[in-house]
């Protein structure tokens, strides 16, 4: 045997919180000390398998696919109690003295191994989990074939036996693993890392080989891939944990032997028993697993009667639905362009595919499910509009089929579906009833410790106060281009992340400079990228034709309050290695743009009985655009953020493809690049319209010469280098990748290209860069459209149906974060549309639109099921009595009709703070002094009643009509504002019958630069004047006893966190109180992942009545003051009449402007003053 060795026990990034060895650099120190090959053993899974095995091939080195799984003592459905202390990855102590589970290396020694290694790895999750993944000795029996397995480490249940002392147990469970995996399979596995235990049981280890014959195996338990990471892998664990580096009792691994060690070091350790070293190679020979990667595993679609394969009946459907699409005649183009694609879909063996996505979509149509017109290339593609698959006609709009299915480049198609987020579960559902459950799955995901975790993490660990971890966090700097910079590229400069290195400065210096940072620095970058945790995928969803552990290991975990039934299969292995293996992935996404929509159709045909058909509403509606145009688009889809509805007004839609151009514009290349506004300003006339040369004109004209879309660019290289589209989306695809040696092989091509279209050499260079420039920034056309579309619809019902649509959007988000609710409150206000406490005889149970009289004006009732404490079930029974028997007299009646369910104490109490009875006469605060007791004697009576007892009250009121009136009297007694409104908060998560901020509006006009919507897009840094009223105070001391707080601050848009630090806290302090309106003034925090105020000043809010300006004073300056200006001054008074006196200085001079020159302050007249004469001018 060579002098080599094999690594066959390690634990990658992918043993979460527990690996810390990246793949790529655990794979790269094999390689570098030219081991022939390496294991991966992650902790009870085999989530980075695949990646493991792409690393090693890139390297030249054999990959070795295992696991370490967790076994049970006997049966994996035992479930032994739990005894004291944390249960770690060692397995804990049961009350039995045993541990709830123990470890056992397996390796997978040919493809039927892998395969086995698979059904492993899933019962693991799907039948024995408990607390950790179980598997057991009926598991092993099952799927024993070509898997190679050692009697493990110290956690495995041979070492527990001989640590116990009873090696007649131990010899008893290795023989048993040699049993089932045969005499050359099971090997006893010798691990030295300096342990004592160790030490005491390889002696014993090696009696038991040498009696059963089996091979002996030399590993080192690798957590890390080099000796000094021990100290990131240490904090590690301290992450898991929850514990301090500096805890004497936390877990902990012994000593800093646990990396990839070298060949030479392996081999000295086990210098006596050099065979064990050798084995490693052994395995290394015998272990060959290839795994197929790239060609397409597609489903079986269950074709009806009389079509022989796919290709037949997709163009059987595709033929009948053109017809539906563009009538009985199609043209020539149409009949050409759907020959191409199907011909191109045939071809790739892609027909299934679009079978079974046409499937999906008709699935959803005939259940009432929204369906979104596409997302994606997917609407380029003539046959999947004639399938209704998308909802854009592609040949109308130019987009185009190659962006969508290369034809030289094989890869499975992609089309993201959009659906009502509600009926996402029952559309995966109909895929698993239709498919077979055990063919279909979710897709895992995998969240990484990014920078400012990894600090603030590592901050915690090593026991520094908070402040340090947050200081550096915070210096972090922000994303660049929406991509943020690692913190190793902060430190240390690299081409990639130069603007972030350069915006990095003030931590490098703080790295360099202080010893506490730049130890807290070193630990959190060999935390930072790691594996946290394990998720579902938001949208992927894997369908395969052979049950799915044929192809990839699943898991299912279970979750509080479900059925394990009922808990998703999920995939182990991610997204791209999904995609890898040629499966079937397709992304269901929950749009929740399209359940607004739903409901808003609902709504309009329920309230004015009007069917509106959406789908085909005029997309040249001019009122639609008016509100476009003035940047009244807050609840529309993609339009509703401050920068966009500046970039709206700049802009002016008028037209669909201007809809679609916002879509495709507002992202953060093309606006770096200023191409949002060179759009506005070209289309409005303000700069003049160029085009790169001549020609382009008619390629670019819709887009005023700018290539914001891909498309533009794939048309351009057709037309001016004689690409085919399947070429030029290959270009595109080469530009957008900045490979340089692809991109010069590209320009020598573009630039003869142009030769032989009869253009000149010298213009070819010039177009090339040109289009690699705007490569950088174009977008998907058919995305932008697509959603362009959704955002169409969603402007016209806003416009058309203003209060059913306000009513559907607010219902949307009643169980999301209070800031979009709030926004969308105000933006109701704005619009005229009163919102209204949930009443009990008016609310259902979402928010409902109130179309008025002649003496009530449009409103939108609050939803009783978002009064927090008032769930859906109750609402459901307080709505069917309502509905059956007509709405309650008063709350006497309320309680004696609705089911006893109803009146439990927390939702009764939920209901009066909301409101819910204010229009019975009942005051809140008398109401919930009176309403147990009433509920009590209405329960009590009930029950009586029931029970066939009758009270004198009860009895025929002609009979005894002058009976003693047993009611409980309601006491008229109410709340002051702020309490009231204190409570209907608690109750609604916002002020709905009034706010406390109200009367102030005039005054924070006036005082304040910026609303919490605005802040968003402060800079850092900058100092500003916000108001608001405060919510959500929190006082604390720091480690050295100083106070400071967090508050809310909450205006009438939304609400932004304030941080008042202890100096700021011993001068405002005292003014910090819950429900006070003030005005801050603050600091811009925008460095951590939360934007944030750090308050330098307070200032408590006086009403507009008390600080009702009586008159204005305005100074004219003495210098550069013209006759101009005297006009314009002229003018802006007469715009803006009031009860204002004018005052007006000349120099030392005042002059009353007289009783005819009257003003109103508000309203924008103080800013337009600064403007024209200067930011003193006001006195």
């Amino acid at each position: 045997m060579s002098d080599s060795f094999t690594h066959l026990h390690v634990h990658t990034e992918y043993s979460m919180l527990d690996g810390a060895s990246r793949l790529d650099e655990i794979v790269e120190a094999a390689a570098k000390d030219k081991q022939p090959a390496l294991g991966i053993t992650d902790h009870g899974n085999m989530y980075g398998v695949l990646p493991f095995y792409k690393a090693c091939k890139a390297q030249g080195i054999k990959p070795i696919i295992g696991t370490e799984a967790y076994m049970a003592y006997d049966s994996r459905h035992e479930r032994p109690k739990r005894g004291r202390g944390n249960v770690d990855d060692s397995g804990g102590n049961t009350d039995e003295g045993r541990k709830l589970y123990y470890h056992l290396t397996l390796l997978a020694e040919n493809n039927s191994g892998y395969k086995n290694l698979i059904q492993i790895a899933s019962r693991a999750y799907m039948e024995g989990f408990y607390y950790k993944p179980r598997i057991d000795w009926e598991v092993l029996n099952d799927h024993s074939d070509g898997i190679i397995a050692t009697t493990g480490c110290l956690g495995g249940q041979v070492l527990q036996a001989l640590l116990r002392g009873d090696e007649a147990e131990a010899l008893n469970r290795a023989g048993r693993l040699q049993e089932i995996f045969g005499k050359d399979n099971l090997f006893v596995e010798l691990q030295d890392h300096g342990i004592p235990e160790q030490k005491q049981t390889n002696p014993a280890l090696m009696n038991i080989a040498a009696k059963l014959g089996a091979p002996l195996l030399a590993t080192n338990d690798c957590h890390y891939t080099h000796q000094g990471d021990h100290v990131a892998h240490d904090a590690l664990l301290c992450v898991q944990t929850g514990s301090l580096i500096s805890d004497p009792n936390r877990l902990k691994f012994h000593g800093d032997q646990h990396y990839l060690k070298t060949a030479n070091e392996m081999r000295y350790v086990f210098k006596d028993v050099e065979v064990a070293c050798d084995n490693t190679l052994w395995i290394a020979e015998r272990a060959d697993v290839e795994i197929e990667f790239g060609n397409p595993l597609l489903p079986d679609f269950p074709l009806p009667e009389g079509f022989e394969d796919d290709d037949q009946y997709l163009q059987y459907l595709t033929l009948q639905g053109a017809h539906e699409r563009w009538g009985e005649k199609l043209s020539e183009e149409i009949s050409d362009r759907l020959a191409y694609e199907l011909r191109v879909m045939s071809e790739m063996g892609f027909s299934a595919y679009f079978l079974i996505t046409w499937d999906l979509i008709r699935y959803a149509r005939e259940k009432g499910i929204r369906v979104g017109p596409g997302r994606g290339s997917a609407a380029g593609s003539a046959v999947a509009y004639a399938l209704r698959i998308t909802d854009l006609d592609p040949i109308k709009y130019d987009l185009l089929f190659e962006r969508f299915l290369n034809p030289s480049r094989i890869s499975m198609p992609d089309i993201d579906m959009d659906f009502d987020s509600r009926y996402r579960d029952a559309m995966i559902s109909y895929v698993a009833a239709k498919y077979g459950r055990d063919h279909v799955a979710q897709i895992i995901t995998f969240s990484q410790i990014k920078g400012r975790a990894a600090v603030r993490d590592a901050a915690r660990v090593l026991d520094k106060p908070y402040a340090v971890g947050d200081q550096i966090a915070k210096a972090i700097p922000p994303p660049v281009m929406g991509r943020d910079t690692p913190l190793w590229a902060c430190i240390e400069k690299d081409e990639q992340y130069l603007d972030g290195y350069k915006s990095s400065g003030e931590l490098r210096q703080m790295y360099e400079s202080d010893p506490v940072v730049k130890e807290v620095i070193d630990v959190a970058l060999g935390l930072e990228g790691l594996r946290r945790q394990d998720s579902i995928h938001a949208a992927g969803v894997v369908i395969t034709k052979e049950p799915l552990t044929e192809y990839l290991p699943i898991q299912r975990k279970p979750e509080k309050n479900k059925d394990i039934e009922d808990v998703p299969v999920v995939t182990q292995y991610e997204m791209q290695s999904v995609e890898d293996l040629g499966l079937l992935k397709m992304d269901f996404l929950g749009l929740r743009n399209l359940d607004v929509i739903t409901d808003t159709l609902e709504l309009i045909e329920e309230t004015i009985n009007e069917k509106v058909d959406i789908d085909n509403v005029p997309l040249d509606d001019a009122e639609t655009f008016a509100i476009l145009a003035a940047g009244e688009s807050i609840g529309v889809f993609q339009l509703e953020s401050p920068p966009m509805r500046s970039l709206m007004k700049a802009l002016v839609p008028s037209s669909f493809e201007d809809v679609a151009a916002l879509v495709a514009l507002y992202r953060p290349g093309p606006m770096a690049a200023n191409m949002h506004h060179d759009y506005a300003d070209r289309k409005n006339n303000r700069k003049p319209i160029e085009y790169f040369h001549p020609d382009a004109e008619e390629l670019l004209k819709d887009t005023y010469g700018l290539m914001i879309y891909q498309e533009s660019v794939m048309r351009v290289a057709q037309k001016f280098a004689g690409y085919s589209l399947a070429d030029a989306d290959s270009l595109r695809k080469a530009m957008g990748k900045k490979i340089r040696k692809a991109m010069e092989e590209e320009r020598e091509r573009f630039t003869s290209g142009m030769e032989s279209m009869g253009y000149e050499a010298k213009l070819g260079v010039q177009v090339f860069d040109v289009i690699a420039q705007f490569a950088d920034y174009a977008f998907n056309k058919s995305h932008s459209y697509g959603y362009g579309l959704v955002a169409y619809q969603t402007a016209y019902l806003k416009t058309h149906y203003p209060v059913q649509y306000m009513a559907a959007l607010m219902t949307s988000v009643k169980g999301r974060k209070k800031e979009d609710s709030a926004i969308y409150l105000n933006e109701c206000r704005l619009m005229g549309l009163n919102v209204v406490v949930p009443d009990i005889n008016q609310a259902g149970m979402n928010y409902y639109p109130d179309l008025g009289t002649e003496t009530s004006d449009q409103a939108i009732i609050y939803g009783l099921s978002a009064i927090r404490n008032v769930g859906e079930g109750i609402v459901t029974l307080l709505l069917e009595e309502r509905n059956t028997n007509g709405p309650f007299e008063d709350f006497y009646d309320f309680c004696s009709r609705v089911d006893m369910q109803v009146l439990n104490r927390r939702a009764v109490e939920a209901l009066i703070k909301a409101g819910s009875f204010d229009s019975m006469g009942h005051p809140r605060q008398g109401l919930l002094a009176v309403y147990e007791r009433i509920v009590e004697q209405t329960v009590s009576r009930r029950r009586e009643r029931d029970m066939g007892v009758m009270t004198l009250f009860e009895s025929d009121p002609e009979e005894s009509s002058d009976v003693f009136d047993e009611k409980i009297i309601i006491p008229d007694l109410e709340f002051e504002k702020p309490q009231r409104l204190a409570f209907e908060k608690e109750m609604l998560g916002r002020y709905i019958s009034d706010h406390p901020l109200n009367g102030y509006e005039g005054t924070i006009r006036r005082k304040c630069d910026v609303s919490t919507t605005g802040l968003g897009h402060q800079e850092e840094g900058k100092v500003v004047k916000i108001g608001g009223v405060i919510s959500e105070l929190k006082k604390k001391y720091t480690a050295r006893g100083d106070l400071m707080a967090n508050i809310s601050l909450e205006d009438l848009e939304g609400s932004v966190e304030v941080i008042v630090f202890t100096k700021a806290m011993s001068q405002v302090g005292h003014k910090l109180i819950n429900d006070q309106p003030v005005i801050i003034t603050g600091r811009v925090d925008r460095r951590d992942e939360m934007l944030k105020l750090v308050c330098m000043d307070v200032e408590t809010l006086k009403s507009d009545e008390e600080t009702k300006i009586s008159s204005i004073e305005v100074q004219i300056p003495s210098t550069g003051t013209t006759t101009k200006h005297l006009e314009n001054l002229a003018s802006l008074l007469n715009e803006h009449p009031g009860e204002c006196d004018v005052y007006v200085w000349i120099g030392s001079k005042k002059i009353w402007l007289g009783s005819e020159v009257r003003v109103n302050p508000e309203n924008g007249l103080m800013g337009e003053l600064r403007v024209l004469l200067g930011a003193e001018s006001i006195l």
